[in-house]
């Protein structure tokens, strides 16, 4: 059971949508919508009709009528509008995520990343959405490549969003949050994909590297659990423990050398979650570090009732500063249970 289960929001009869909802999060996410609640409407929105197609195979045996599979793309701001119709509640978790491609294609990175951020606040609004949680990376904070920089240009739109709603109300915030065990983008799927393919040896960028990292199940009552206590504005981030990608390799496959490759353009050694900079408005809960807005309104009342105290002047959340390590029994176990959801 996830740490962040029993403060998850409640979703009986209510209608929710996802961007991205074929990806590694989005099937996890339904998923567990679906075994928790018994939702009005429960909407897959993303521009894949082959992944639809197979997500709609694979929930035959489910036959929920809330299902509804809307094909379309961020990019398109009337399609969401359309698909935002009486819908309570978004979880925006459409983006580009390799690191590589975005540099490559910087222009689609942008129109997906930040323009869609956009598309997805405007259309919101238009269609009175109670509350929409966006998706962050660790990548965003300090950014050295275009996928961080068009993910913190996101967090801000969401954040500033707020500052937009007047009457209606809509509420936006941001959840930011570590490598994700289970996902298709995640060096565990790699190297485990060598070791099944007889490697003789598994490639480490750096030695010294350190990364956060959460299961997908970890991630989603995350998110549900940031859906419930949302005031807007937030930048929700949970305490999660980190690992050297060294120590990664050694649990997976102990026997097998390592060849140091060098870091990629653009990555980093350590990953940080929050900056000293960030430190002067973040607060710290039992499970969480929450960001203030610096430029929409908000009140931290609510958390100071929770028990929530300011974080130290000089405090920084990072991987290889992290209280919290993981070993090879844990990791693995991690990995397990952050399998994919279908």
């Amino acid at each position: 059971m996830s740490d962040f289960e029993a403060s998850r929001i409640d979703l009986n009869g209510k209608t929710i949508l996802v961007t991205g909802g074929t990806g590694s999060f989005g099937k996890r996410f339904i998923r567990t919508v679906l075994d928790a609640y018994e939702p009005n409407r429960l909407i897959i929105f993303s521009r894949d009709e082959l992944k639809q197609v197979e997500m709609q195979r694979d929930l035959e045996k489910e036959k929920r009528d809330c299902l509804r599979f809307f094909i379309g793309d961020v990019r398109d701001a009337g399609r969401l509008e359309m698909a935002m119709r009486e819908v309570d509640y978004v979880i925006h978790a459409a983006a580009l995520k390799q690191v590589p491609v975005a540099e490559y294609n910087p222009f689609e990175c942008i129109n997906t990343n930040v323009i869609g951020a956009q598309n997805v606040v405007c259309a919101a609004l238009r269609t009175n959405v109670k509350r929409v949680i966006a998706l962050s990376s660790d990548k965003a904070v300090s950014p050295l490549n275009l996928y961080g920089a068009s993910k913190l240009a996101a967090d801000k739109i969401f954040v500033a969003a707020n500052n937009l709603s007047g009457s209606i109300g809509t509420r936006f915030s941001v959840v930011r949050y570590g490598n994700v065990v289970g996902s298709r983008g995640s060096v565990v799927p790699f190297f485990k994909k060598l070791i099944k393919e007889g490697g003789k040896e598994l490639p480490i960028t750096d030695e010294r590297m350190t990364r956060f990292w959460i299961t997908l199940e970890r991630g989603v009552d995350f998110v549900l659990s940031s859906l419930e206590m949302m005031n807007g504005g937030e930048i929700f981030i949970p305490k999660i423990p980190s690992m050297k990608i060294v120590d990664l390799a050694l649990a997976l496959a102990p026997k097998l050398p390592h060849r140091i490759v060098g870091i990629r353009p653009g990555e980093k050694i350590h990953e940080i979650l929050i900056t000293e900079d960030d430190a002067r408005s973040t607060l710290e809960l039992e499970d969480r570090y929450i960001i203030e807005p610096t430029n929409a309104p908000w009140s931290r009342d609510a958390y100071l009732d929770k028990g929530a105290s300011r974080v130290s002047e000089m405090f920084q959340y990072s991987s290889d500063k992290n209280k919290d390590w993981l070993d090879s029994k844990t990791i693995l176990q991690m990995i397990n249970e952050g399998a994919e959801a279908f």
